[in-house]
């Protein structure tokens, strides 16, 4: 299994103008089907809402290593796609065009990729925080991908649903909150449910990674004896989740529950060599976890 597409469309490509500038898809085969990921922008954080909680001098160093110093982080968002001939699958939908000037770019990039929302079959979530989930409805508070099948964790549903959630996120997620039960309540006719260890669609398994969210959801495809890992949030980034995965991250809303998913998880991809694909990691978000390197584990981009 390896990439078998990589292209870049500069801003002057074709169709698109000033809306793609410096695109970058990148797909492989897992057997009969293309992976490919699709980009919606990226993220414009602060350091301390994810470096916060860490130990800061021995963090130091580690963030020099990857040339990280103190400047906004600009995580990228990649949706996974997920072609089989039959399905047209979409993991999570974005931000949309309400959370973040530098996301919710996701439409035209879809378009590069060949895809109209109308021909996306399924939706599935992994979480319900905003860069995942707000994107599911267009300009006018109508389904963006009304054709299709929505599917979410059963237990990360009823807690952005439960209308107590806003008070108990905390103020600094409150709009979370709001944000996600608002565009849920319009696409409840269209959702399905699912728990941890189900298949949802043939060679597409459910594994409970929680902690960034109560509920959070990453997924196994496997082909033969090829398999891919599309993880979400539970790898939230290709520094410091890797190099020190055990250190409780600011982005985690259960901190401590977070690192030990985290652990597992990085633990289980690197001894099983399974192709990684992360929402906010770099190159497209393709590449395979290894021991060692800086600290624990290293991302390693698929070339």
């Amino acid at each position: 299994m390896h990439v078998t597409r990589r292209f870049i469309l500069g801003s002057g490509a074709a169709a698109f103008g000033q809306l793609l500038p410096g695109l970058s898809l990148a797909e492989v085969m897992l057997g009969g089907a293309r992976l490919t990921t699709v980009s919606d922008g990226h993220l414009t954080l602060p350091p301390e809402f994810v470096f916060g909680p860490m130990p800061q001098e021995e963090l130091a160093p580690v963030l020099e290593s990857f040339g990280l110093s103190g400047q906004p982080l600009t995580p990228p968002c990649n949706l996974t796609l997920y072609r089989d001939g039959t399905s047209t699958v979409l993991f999570d939908a974005g931000a949309g065009s309400g959370f973040m000037p530098t996301a919710g770019k996701l439409l035209g990039h879809l378009d590069a990729a060949g895809v109209a929302p109308e021909e996306v079959t399924h939706v599935i979530f992994t979480h319900g925080h905003p860069d995942h989930l707000w994107g599911v409805l267009d300009d006018f508070d109508d389904p963006l991908f009304g054709e299709a099948r929505h599917l979410m964790g059963r237990s990360e549903w009823d807690y952005w649903f439960d209308p107590a959630t806003v008070d108990s996120i905390g103020a600094e997620r409150a709009a979370f909150a709001v944000g996600a039960k608002r565009r849920l309540a319009v696409i409840e006719d269209m959702v399905e449910f699912f728990g941890d260890g189900d298949e949802i669609l043939t060679g597409i398994g459910a594994v409970l990674t929680p902690g960034h969210t109560p509920g959070h959801m990453s997924f196994e495809i496997r082909a033969g004896s090829e398999t891919a890992f599309i993880s979400g949030d539970a790898i939230s980034n290709h520094h410091v989740a890797f190099a020190r995965p055990e250190w409780e991250s600011g982005s985690d809303q259960d901190m401590g529950l977070a690192a030990k998913t985290r652990v597992a998880l990085l633990d289980r991809l690197a001894a099983e060599k399974a192709l990684l694909f992360g929402f906010h990691l770099p190159e497209g978000g393709i590449g395979r976890v290894e021991a060692g390197g800086i600290g624990a584990y290293r991302f390693v981009p698929e070339a």
